[in-house]
């Protein structure tokens, strides 16, 4: 099967134009997890703006003549601020270039996508959504735990752990999220996790309940760290958590006990 890939040379991809955007997700972790889409986007790109969490091995798929351009955001650290990134999609486009917004996970999942989106749908500019595996499905995937089983939920909440200031999200509604759901899976969640994790237990949630928190996920480095929403914030706060981080918090982490896949001897092949 050595042609397997090259069979994708003469595959009718959707025309990348020239002065078009198109913001893609590169999946959580392992380079092998963007999707065809997303790949062939990589090779036509003339300018490929990147977020922090794009795994490099990807850039190295790229178009090898692209510019690329770097638009990460970590908390704490000096950040591009969003009114420049899409200045920079906008102005790129404008010289008639291929441009690739690249983003970890999935561009519309807490990725900011839809405020680019918008920027650019005002400003005229075309553009396509390449939606991409988000770390709280795929991540959680190669921890071992399946976000949804017949046995334990019925549905899931997704919710970020901070806000645009960088504190507890205040919009939320925390007693109905409590109780809404068996299982909840928070991205950037450690910062607050203590704060979060008191708020779930004033309204209602089991201190009980098993918390998983999945550090670099879908990496060579992942790890898992289990504890309890009682317990979960004295851990945050002690500084033993890596991130990126994804938690995950009800029954679904007990799987983990038999469907821990991702073993060491897997973690040697940089694809994934």
């Amino acid at each position: 099967m050595a042609d397997h890939f090259a069979r994708l040379d003469s595959a009718d991809f959707p025309s990348f134009e020239p002065g078009t955007v198109w913001l893609t997700g590169a999946g959580p972790g392992a380079p092998g997890l963007i999707t065809l889409l997303g790949y062939y986007a990589l090779g036509q790109a003339d300018v490929i703006v990147y977020d922090a969490l794009v795994n490099p091995k990807l850039l190295a798929m790229a178009n090898p003549d692209a510019e690329t351009i770097y638009a990460g955001k970590r908390g704490g650290k000096p950040s591009p601020k969003q009114a420049d990134i899409s200045k920079t999609l906008i102005e790129k486009a404008g010289q008639g270039l291929r441009v690739l917004r690249l983003k970890g996970g999935d561009p519309y999942m807490f990725g900011r996508g839809g405020e680019e989106a918008r920027t650019l749908a005002d400003a005229g500019v075309k553009f396509r959504i390449v939606p991409g595996i988000t770390a709280g499905i795929g991540g959680l995937a190669y921890a071992g735990i399946p976000v949804t089983h017949r046995d334990t939920n019925h549905a899931v909440i997704f919710l970020t752990g901070h806000d645009e200031l960088g504190g507890v999200p205040q919009s939320v509604d925390w007693a109905a999220i409590a109780t809404a759901a068996p299982v909840i899976v928070m991205y950037m969640a450690v910062k607050h996790l203590g704060s979060i994790a008191a708020k779930l237990m004033e309204a209602g949630r089991d201190g009980a309940d098993r918390v998983s928190i999945v550090s670099n996920a879908a990496l060579p480095q992942q790890t898992v760290t289990e504890t309890s929403l009682a317990a979960a914030g004295t851990l945050a706060d002690s500084g033993q958590v890596a991130t990126p981080a994804i938690v995950v918090v009800g029954p679904v982490g007990q799987f983990r006990d038999v469907l821990d896949w991702y073993s060491a001897d897997l973690r040697d092949n940089e694809l994934g």
